[in-house]
């Protein structure tokens, strides 16, 4: 772990923050943890969303070509990858449900408010660029919690110093153009109150509310992450994508450069003027012209060329394009090992290290939206019983991938007696909310008793009435 020089902030090896329990921050200390996320983790950040946007060290690069043929080609295999994870893993949305029929409602309100499936996939798709993203909870103008995400590049989380980890303060800041992270503006907020900032320069922040008061009672900010250590998706596969860059843009200096070939010209005579100079432009169509080298050889017209290494070069091409897709886990869906119709099996199998990558990633996503609702239901509800019920929600992912409708709901039918009945809804992808389903269901079947009796009712007497047993002859 690493000691900031300004007092009690300390930064671990996965760069987290941590400060003592208990404790506020002062301004040199607010300030010495700005200045890491902007000197150090800003940098990392800014190369990985640059290299997500295609905007590699090759355009960058000085040349060291001594002719004009320096062509910069980016074969940018960061962004699909990114693409393909974040929707292989959150592409469909995932169902939060609750068990109380009261609760649930209020989730599922709460929930297409603020446009939380949208925005769980910015998260997501953050957290694969940068390793990490931050969602954070505030009370709007309707005195409702209302949920927003930002990239760790003017956010962070401290955590407390114990065992458990647990957030101690959540800040945000802006710098305007032009300005170092020691003129920085923003907020703090903690468990109890929320602060104002300018630079090293702390107040209670009354523009949020008269006391400066948490409404809360906790940090109202969750860190969302793709792995512990904190790690993009592609970080560790930068410089095979540097490679692949070069490779590239070396196949067409070769291009260009038996298009721009010198052509030769020997053992013959050109017109001349009367200078006895040829009449002929040789630097511009890049000839090169002797007249006569030896009598007895034969004229001879052609090219300079130097050996082609196009089958070497599309060997290495071929070789790093498997390597990123290797090295980080994911499937290369372009593949041609994914074309035609494969069996549910054996696409599971093609697809495994993806689906153990994002199984992980699952685990730590569900983590965070618990405690995310933990906050939303302190404000959410006022009954105090109500307000516990985010330890009961149930979040359920799925995969997105081409399905098999019918072999879906036989699997669910199979489940019958095993699970209860929300369980068993939520294993097809389609449902988006089973409780609701289940009410559905239940409602329908009333209406079919309802109209039953209905039916019944209208039947004339006579037909209800028991027929009399026929006399045997």
């Amino acid at each position: 772990m690493r000691k900031l020089d300004t007092g009690q902030d300390k930064v671990t090896k996965n760069d987290t923050f941590i400060f003592p329990r208990g404790n506020k921050l002062n301004g040199n200390e607010l300030i010495a943890f700005i200045g890491y996320n902007e000197t150090v983790l800003n940098k990392r950040y800014i190369t990985n969303m640059n290299y997500y946007l295609g905007k590699h060290a090759i355009l960058s690069e000085n040349s060291f070509k001594s002719d004009n043929i320096d062509n910069r080609i980016v074969d940018n295999k960061i962004k699909p990858l990114v693409d393909s994870y974040n929707g292989f893993f959150i592409g469909i949305p995932p169902t939060i449900t609750a068990t109380d029929d009261s609760v649930n409602e209020e989730v599922q309100t709460w929930n297409n408010e603020n446009l939380i499936q949208d925005q769980l996939n910015e998260i997501s798709k953050q957290t694969d660029i940068y390793g990490r993203s931050i969602a954070f909870i505030y009370q709007g103008e309707d005195s409702k919690p209302h949920l927003k995400y930002s990239s760790p590049s003017h956010a962070f989380i401290i955590y407390d110093d114990t065992v458990e980890r647990r957030p101690l303060a959540f800040v945000r800041y802006e710098l305007e153009d032009g300005e170092t992270y020691t003129e920085a503006y923003g907020q703090i907020q903690y468990a109890d109150k929320i602060y104002k900032f300018k630079g090293s320069e702390i107040s209670d922040d009354t523009d949020t509310n008269e006391y400066a008061a948490n409404p809360y009672g906790i940090v109202p900010a969750v860190e969302f992450y793709e792995n512990e250590e904190r790690q993009g998706i592609f970080e560790q596969i930068i410089y095979l994508q540097d490679e692949l860059d070069h490779a590239m843009s070396q196949k067409a200096n070769q291009i260009a450069y038996f298009d721009n070939a010198y052509m030769y010209m020997f053992g013959i005579n050109l017109s001349e003027d009367e200078d006895g100079n040829p009449e002929f432009n040789f630097k511009k169509n890049r000839l090169i012209y002797s007249p006569n080298i030896d009598p007895s050889t034969k004229p001879e017209i052609g090219f300079i060329s130097k050996p082609d290494a196009d089958g070497m070069q599309e060997n290495m091409i071929d070789h790093l394009q498997k390597s990123i897709y290797e090295n980080t886990g994911i499937a290369n869906l372009r593949d041609e090992n994914f074309a035609g119709n494969s069996s549910g099996i054996a696409m599971q199998y093609k697809l495994l290290s993806m689906k153990d990558k994002a199984d992980s990633k699952e685990r730590k996503f569900t983590q965070s939206l618990k405690k995310i609702y933990q906050i939303v239901f302190a404000t959410l509800f006022n009954d105090k019983t109500k307000q516990q019920a985010w330890s009961n929600l149930k979040f359920h992912f799925t995969r997105n991938l081409p399905d098999d409708i019918a072999a879906l709901i036989s699997s669910a039918k199979n489940a019958e007696g095993l699970v209860s009945h929300q369980t068993q809804l939520s294993l097809l992808p389609f449902i988006k909310d089973p409780q609701a389903e289940l009410d559905q269901i239940s409602k329908e079947k009333a209406e079919a008793i309802k109209q039953a009796q209905q039916s019944m009712q209208s039947v004339p007497d006579y037909l209800l009435e028991d027929k009399p047993d026929e006399k045997e002859d």
